[in-house]
């Protein structure tokens, strides 16, 4: 009888563990019983029947998918290429599972579509710009397709815009001018304002009594410092007139 109970046990361990099953925290685990769904399971410790059921574990944290460089052809007829990364999460385990053979490969393929598409739709120099909107317009588009796949799309952010030699030539040419223009348009303000400054205090030597000759004896005094052979002298401007009242 002993002998029989150890052998029925023996039995039962080898039915039983081949049904044993661990789910982590980030799984969920979906349940097909003679390739029918039956339900998902949670995480931790759980049973399956052996050779009735079958368990497919499907991560559900938040992966990203490195969307190749496209090829796009945009608005305004240049070629340019153009990357991105896609943020997607599981949140229906059956739907992942049992609405596509592979979700992964299924949304990063549609979002591929949905890049070239939506940036087609835009000039270059929009692409450049509104590269939020234009993640925005991705990720609409292919979370509203994905949804019947149980994935939810977090977002889509672009990364790199590759652009022709020649276009990238021209626009370092574009740049270089704009930057010129407005170093000369930096250079006419200062010496505007240098005009300006220098002519209120012409006016203001001018309104001062006895402000010019103090300007001349300045000028005087500067150039007593060089060691020129010639001596120069500077009469003020208004002793001609003092001159020409006293001989009337």
């Amino acid at each position: 009888m002993l002998i029989f109970l150890i052998v029925i046990f023996v039995i039962l361990i080898l039915i039983i563990i081949p049904g044993v099953r661990i789910i982590n925290q980030y799984e969920r685990g979906v349940v097909l019983r003679l390739g029918k769904y039956s339900r998902t399971l949670s995480p931790g410790f759980r049973v399956i029947i052996p050779y009735v059921d079958k368990m497919v574990k499907v991560d559900i944290r938040t992966t990203p998918m490195d969307i190749p460089k496209q090829e796009v052809i945009t608005r305004d007829n240049v070629t340019v290429n153009v990357d991105a990364v896609v943020y997607a999460r599981v949140i229906d385990a059956q739907k992942a599972v049992l609405e596509t053979t592979n979700y992964n490969y299924a949304t990063s393929t549609f979002a591929q579509t949905a890049l070239r598409d939506v940036t087609g739709n835009f000039d270059l120099d929009e692409i450049l710009s509104k590269r939020d909107e234009i993640s925005r317009q991705i990720r609409e588009i292919v979370d509203i397709q994905t949804d019947k796949w149980g994935i939810d799309i977090e977002s889509v952010k672009l990364q790199n815009i590759e652009l022709p030699s020649d276009m990238k030539r021209a626009m370092a040419k574009q740049a270089e001018a704009e930057r010129e223009r407005r170093a000369a348009i930096i250079s006419a303000e200062g010496e505007k304002a240098a005009a300006a400054a220098v002519a209120e205090a012409a006016h203001m030597l001018a309104q001062t009594p006895g402000g010019i000759n103090i300007r001349t004896l300045q000028t005087l005094e500067k150039i007593s410092t060089d060691p020129s052979q010639k001596t120069v002298i500077l009469l003020p401007t208004d002793l001609g007139d003092k001159i020409a009242s006293h001989l009337r």
